[in-house]
């Protein structure tokens, strides 16, 4: 992942911003709880593809 795009990705609901999980190839959002997957480099910014977490899985990256 770039590290450029990763500065300037946020969340795509409440604007927030992303952390990016390398080993699981995705970008968490901690206050929507949702976590956006990276396909073939490419992040997938769309509600509708992101996995909601549990707030202990988001509480784990704290």
């Amino acid at each position: 992942m770039d590290a450029r795009l990763l500065e300037i990705l946020v969340c795509p609901i409440c604007k927030g911003p992303l952390d990016y999980l390398k080993d699981q190839q995705v970008l968490v959002c901690k206050a929507d709880r949702l976590a956006y997957p990276i396909r073939d480099g490419i992040p997938v910014m769309l509600e509708d593809e992101a996995r909601a977490m549990s707030a202990e899985e988001v509480d784990a990256l704290r």
